[in-house]
């Protein structure tokens, strides 16, 4: 038997993970133990609107668009954070996406980016 945590209680974490979190960074790299490594050109955060955890995951709810990007790079990975600016730094992960060149939008579709925990089974 694998040890861990029950999915109600992955739920209730994500779920307040995603309340806390919601503003997403971008970067070109591994953002590192406190979010700031490799970070993208484009400092503007977005704001991510979540759905209710799941199963142990959770997704956004809504695109993410960033409108004509600062810089000519390829977006990685990503940071959440509690404030637009400044604010904590939450959790990170990696983004599948293409490279974009300076003024091109960038956009993370609706459920395109997720967070989950394994559970006990």
């Amino acid at each position: 038997m694998v040890e861990g945590l029950s999915t109600a209680a992955a739920n209730s974490l994500l779920d307040s993970l995603g309340s806390t979190y919601t503003w997403i960074k971008l970067h070109v790299g591994a953002p590192g133990p406190n979010g700031t490594a490799n970070a993208s050109t484009e400092t503007t955060r977005k704001q991510a609107t979540w759905a209710s955890a799941a199963s142990a995951s959770k997704a956004t709810s809504a695109d993410l668009l960033w409108s004509a990007v600062a810089g000519t790079e390829d977006h990685t990975h990503f940071s959440a954070w509690t404030a637009s600016t400044a604010g904590l730094f939450g959790f990170s992960g990696v983004i599948t996406a293409n490279a974009v060149t300076t003024g091109d939008d960038f956009k993370i579709a609706a459920g395109g980016l997720t967070t989950s925990f394994s559970v006990a089974s």
